[in-house]
C-alpha cells in the first residue's frame, strides 16, 4: 500500500475527533471491528507458519495489512480500547482451524470472511480500509486457488464416491425393505451394492482419468523437431508446418524454424518461439488426479460412504427402526460431505450441505415408494 493510502487508512472520522465521545453502540461495533482483524491477523500468521517462500510473504503481508486496520479501531476507541471484546465466532473458528490444521478449507473460509466485510457501508472506516478488505478476498483466492488445484483430482473423487455410496445404497436398502423382503436379504443386497458399487467405481475412474491423462499427454508437442531439423531439406521445409499447426503466427513460425535449422545463432526472440519441445519439470495435469489415485479414493470412499445405510441392520436393528436409523446417519453424512464441498469452494457450507441432503433423501424416497409399489404387485 502507498504512503498516502496508509496515512488515509489511519484518518480519525468526525465523530472521533473530539466533538463528544463516541456512542455506545459505535464503541461497540469499533471494539468487534477490533477484535475481528487481531483475530484474522492471527490466522494469516498461523497459516504463514506452515507455508514457506512466496506463499508465507503473502499471508504474512496480509496480516501486517490486518494490523494496520487494528490501529486504525485502537485509535477511535482510545481509551475504550482497554476492555477486551472476544472475536466473531467465524473469527474464533478460523483461527482453531488455522493453528490445528492450516489446509486449504481455512482459506475457502477466510475468502468468505474477507469478501463480507461490512467496511464499504461503514461510515467509520476508511474507503482505503474497505478497498483493502476487497483486494484480500482476491488475494486469499489466488491462495485457496492453488491448494484446490493440488486436491482437486482425488478431492473430486472422494467425494463423488462418498456421495455415490450414501445415495446408492441407502435407496437400495430403502427400496428392498419396502418390497417387503426380510431384514436379512435387505443386509445382504446393501453389502451386495458396497462391494459392486465400489469396484464399479475404483475401475471407472481409473478408466476415466487415465484416458483424460493420455489425451491431454496426446497434445503436448515432442522433441521431434530437433533431432529431425537437420536432416529437412531446406527447400521443402515441413518444419514451418510443425509450428503452424501448433497455433503459431507465421512470423513466430518461421523465427522457430530458422532456429532449429541454425541459421540464427541463438534464441533471439524467445517471445516468438514459445519454446515447446523444452522438457516440462512440473506435471502441468495435476488438477486431474492420478489414475490409481482417483481409483483408490473413489473405492474407498464409495465404501466409507455405502456401508452407512446398513449399519443399522448389522446391529441387528429390523423393520421401519433400521429404516429411521439409516436415514438418520446418511443424512447426517450427507450434510458433512455437503459441507465440505462448499468449505472448499468458499461458499455456505450449511447451503451446500442441505442441497446435498435433499437430493440424497429425496432419491431414498422415491426408490422407497417405488419398492412399495412393486411389493405389492407382486404380493
Amino acid at each position: 500500500m502507498s504512503q498516502h493510502a496508509q496515512s488515509h487508512s489511519h484518518a480519525t472520522p468526525p465523530e472521533a475527533g473530539g466533538v463528544g465521545q463516541p456512542s455506545p453502540s459505535n464503541i461497540k461495533r469499533w471494539r468487534q471491528y477490533l477484535a475481528d482483524e487481531r483475530a484474522e491477523a492471527a490466522v494469516y500468521r498461523d497459516l504463514a507458519q506452515n507455508r514457506e517462500g512466496e506463499e508465507r510473504s503473502i499471508l504474512l503481508a496480509l496480516a501486517e495489512a490486518e494490523g494496520r486496520h487494528e490501529a486504525h479501531w485502537l485509535a477511535l476507541l482510545g481509551e475504550h480500547a482497554r476492555k477486551p471484546k472476544r472475536a466473531s465466532a467465524r473469527s474464533r473458528f478460523l483461527g482453531f482451524l488455522a493453528r490445528h490444521f492450516g489446509s486449504v478449507f481455512v482459506l475457502a473460509l477466510a475468502q468468505r470472511a474477507e469478501g463480507r466485510s461490512p467496511y464499504a457501508k461503514d461510515p467509520n472506516a476508511t474507503a482505503a480500509m474497505a478497498a483493502d478488505e476487497q483486494i484480500h478476498e482476491e488475494v486469499v483466492r489466488g491462495l485457496a486457488t492453488r491448494g484446490r488445484n493440488r486436491l482437486a483430482g482425488t478431492f473430486r473423487a472422494a467425494v463423488f464416491g462418498a456421495n455415490d455410496g450414501l445415495v446408492s445404497n441407502l435407496s437400495l436398502v430403502m427400496g428392498m425393505a419396502a418390497s417387503g423382503v426380510a431384514s436379512s436379504v435387505v443386509l445382504l443386497s446393501g453389502i451386495a451394492g458396497l462391494l459392486a458399487g465400489a469396484m464399479s467405481m475404483g475401475a471407472g475412474e481409473f478408466i476415466s482419468v487415465r484416458s483424460q491423462r493420455e489425451l491431454l499427454a496426446a497434445t503436448r508437442p515432442t522433441q521431434v523437431t530437433l533431432a529431425a531439423a537437420p536432416k529437412l531439406d531446406l527447400e521443402h521445409n515441413e518444419l514451418l508446418l510443425v509450428y503452424l499447426a501448433r497455433g503459431m503466427s507465421r512470423e513466430a513460425a518461421e523465427h522457430r524454424v530458422a532456429e532449429r535449422m541454425g541459421l540464427l545463432p541463438c534464441d533471439c526472440d524467445p517471445s516468438l518461439s514459445l519454446q515447446p519441445e523444452l522438457p516440462e519439470e512440473e506435471d502441468q495435469h495435476e488438477a486431474v488426479g492420478t489414475a490409481w489415485g482417483a481409483a483408490l479414493s473413489s473405492f474407498c470412499f464409495f465404501a466409507s460412504g455405502a456401508i452407512v445405510p446398513i449399519l443399522p441392520f448389522l446391529f441387528g436393528l429390523t423393520g421401519v427402526a433400521a429404516l429411521v436409523v439409516a436415514g438418520a446417519l446418511v443424512g447426517v453424512a450427507l450434510l458433512a460431505t455437503g459441507a465440505a464441498v462448499g468449505l472448499l469452494s468458499g461458499t455456505s457450507p450449511l447451503t451446500r450441505g442441505l442441497r446435498q441432503l435433499a437430493i440424497g433423501l429425496g432419491a431414498a424416497a422415491i426408490t422407497y415408494l417405488l419398492g412399495l409399489l412393486f411389493g405389492t404387485a407382486v404380493g
